[in-house]
């Protein structure tokens, strides 16, 4: 274990590590006002959900409330003329900063929008100090998983990424290797571009490929800069991809490319707009898929990085139907209580859905569908449109590590 990074694992029984749960209701202040798909209600159904799941009433878990990140600390991976740029537009929304992707239809200007942003980033910073002090094994924020937010531009309802900058906190604590994994339909494009260059930080994306979902960017052929080749990985998997495609893509490359970079810590986002339901996107995931992609994550940070673990929420859509389950099981899954999947979804939780929202939301914490799926050792299909994206990556990337595109 890396003596940097406070109190050992080992040292911890398996069944409660100490985790930091980032939660404060002013986190729903991100908000781009009525009709806008990032609607702030799916935070607070999720955390009501989650509490009554009894997520957040166990002795190892602290529910904390993140603080306003500091212009400093946002400088870490945001440029100083962009967050004066937000403080403007913040102040006076209708003067929007297009050019800086600022009051577009994406991201339109609201009164208060630094803050805000400052809010949801100081969640991530929060996680990552928990880490590196010792005072949690994991962290999960799930109002946080701003990827698509650029050094210098928002984009894609993302302001301030505050993966990145916890990424960066992690760094600038001493940590040396970090790997993050972003399981968003939509492609990591922003804390890709961050870390370019970085060779301390392999950004993995699984998402649906560029030719049918915006950003239009995360092919294969995209590695990283010219001192960190091989650290941006990307597996652009075709509209209408299901569970059993999409999780025999992430175990064909994943779990290898983290054994071979071997972090100290991981970084994930997980948006949960892959789901069949999301109104956005077209893969076909369900809510037990995403739980499973959760589950391996966790294993992942278990196998290599003495368990610690960030995790963020990030994009969905499905705000009663979707959002509040598959990141109930997220919050599950990185305080080692996983929900089971055949849990009702507590009745008191779904009539204040029905009163609230006036819809009925799922009885289940699961969509009942099976997410066996296929071992990259039994063979390859060439005419298989997912197992030629895996391919394609595991070319690109696999021999820089010194592993067979072909058999590892």
């Amino acid at each position: 274990m890396n003596s940097r990074l406070g109190t050992t694992a080992s040292s911890i029984t398996r069944s409660a590590l100490p985790t930091t749960v980032v939660w404060d209701p002013a986190m729903t202040a991100y908000n781009f006002g009525p009709g806008h798909p990032m609607a702030p209600q799916r935070l607070e159904l999720t955390a009501r959900l989650a509490e009554s799941l009894g997520l957040f009433n166990h002795n190892h878990v602290a529910v904390e409330a993140p603080t306003v990140a500091t212009d400093v600390e946002l400088f870490s991976v945001h440029s100083r003329d962009y967050v004066e740029a937000v403080r403007r537009v913040s102040a006076d929304p209708s003067a929007p900063e297009e050019e800086r992707g600022l009051g577009t239809e994406d991201d339109p200007a609201f009164a208060g929008m630094h803050e805000a942003s400052a809010r949801l980033a100081g969640g991530s910073l929060l996680a990552a100090e928990t880490i590196l002090s010792g005072q949690a094994v994991r962290a999960v924020n799930f109002s946080g998983g701003m990827h698509h937010a650029a050094r210098e531009r928002a984009s894609g309802f993302c302001v301030y990424n505050d993966v990145a900058l916890a990424i960066q906190k992690l760094l600038d604590g001493g940590v040396q290797r970090v790997v993050s994994i972003d399981v968003d339909a939509h492609h990591g494009d922003g804390t890709q571009s961050i870390f370019w260059n970085d060779p301390r930080v392999m950004t993995i994306s699984l998402h649906e490929t560029g030719l049918t979902l915006f950003p239009g960017t995360g092919f294969a052929n995209e590695t990283g800069g010219p001192d960190a080749p091989g650290t941006a990985v990307n597996v652009a998997l075709p509209a209408f991809t299901g569970d059993a495609a999409w999780l025999r893509a992430f175990h064909a490359v994943v779990p290898q490319l983290v054994g071979a970079f071997q972090p100290e810590v991981i970084v994930s986002q997980h948006g949960c707009d892959s789901h069949r339901d999301d109104p956005l996107t077209h893969l076909n995931l369900s809510v037990d898929g995403q739980r499973e992609a959760a589950s391996a994550v966790a294993g992942l940070a278990a196998r290599y990085c003495d368990n610690r673990w960030i995790a963020t929420g990030g994009g969905g859509y499905d705000v009663t139907g979707v959002v509040p389950r598959a990141w109930s099981h997220l919050i599950g899954m990185v305080t080692q209580r996983p929900v089971p999947l055949k849990t009702p979804v507590p009745e008191a939780w779904r009539s204040y859905v029905k009163e609230t929202y006036g819809v009925w939301a799922p009885e289940s914490m699961s969509d009942d569908v099976d997410v066996w799926w296929r071992s990259w050792e039994v063979g390859y299909n060439p005419a298989d449109e997912v197992d030629r994206t895996v391919i394609a990556t595991r070319k690109e990337i696999f021999p820089l590590y010194g592993l067979d595109p072909w058999f590892d």
